[in-house]
């Protein structure tokens, strides 16, 4: 399964110069969160291929113009031709505003979970916004990680983190890709493509 994933930015090569050619082979979008709604509504019309999301910090916009055709995933486990991806938008809070959680919230947010992850024995690919802990995050507050998620992988071990949040023009220090024990972390700034199968995921390679 090929899966674009996508956060933060727009890509001008699929909004602005947008051929079918370019999501040719693609399977699966999946959106980090703080992206324009037109732009998923945009992609899910013109690729015709189940477009995933969750909320960024910046989302609150969703609830005034969702993202047509477009399925939110946050707090569900979605199962696209046996992949398990489990969804968990936002980032620490701090400030006032929607779609920011502290360390505990966040956990809290898994606990309800634990049905889900039970009844799917768990999952392969686990989309948020924010990173994990000391993965590829920043020191301040607005952009560290979730050490709830790192807890996550401990426990299920999955294929992928997909997050957002972390942009590429940051710094040098933030990196496109990690790895944390078995699981392979892709920073999704503006686009990237991955491939996900049953048995041995392998990646295909950034900008479409």
């Amino acid at each position: 399964m090929k899966i674009l994933a996508i956060a933060d930015e727009e890509s001008k090569y699929l909004w602005d110069f947008f051929e079918k050619s370019k999501v040719e082979g693609i399977d699966l979008i999946i959106s980090c969160g703080d992206l324009d709604p037109h732009y998923l509504s945009f992609l899910a019309t013109l690729a015709a291929v189940p477009v995933l999301y969750v909320h960024g910090n910046h989302d609150d916009k969703y609830e005034r113009i969702p993202p047509e055709g477009c399925i939110c995933i946050d707090d569900k486990i979605y199962v696209h031709e046996g992949v398990r991806i489990l969804g968990l938008g936002g980032s620490m809070r701090y400030k006032p505003g929607g779609w920011q959680y502290t360390e505990r919230e966040m956990r809290r947010r898994i606990r309800r979970l634990w049905p889900k992850l039970l009844w799917n024995r768990g999952f392969d690919i686990l989309v948020t916004h924010a990173p994990a802990y000391s993965i590829n995050d920043g020191r301040d507050l607005p952009h560290q990680g979730f050490k709830a998620f790192l807890k996550l992988m401990d426990k299920y071990r999955p294929k992928y983190l997909l997050h957002g949040h972390v942009h590429m023009s940051y710094g040098r220090q933030h990196k496109r890709f990690d790895q944390y024990q078995d699981t392979r972390v892709v920073n999704a700034f503006e686009r990237c493509v991955i491939e996900i199968e049953p048995e041995t995921p392998a990646y295909i390679g950034e900008k479409g």
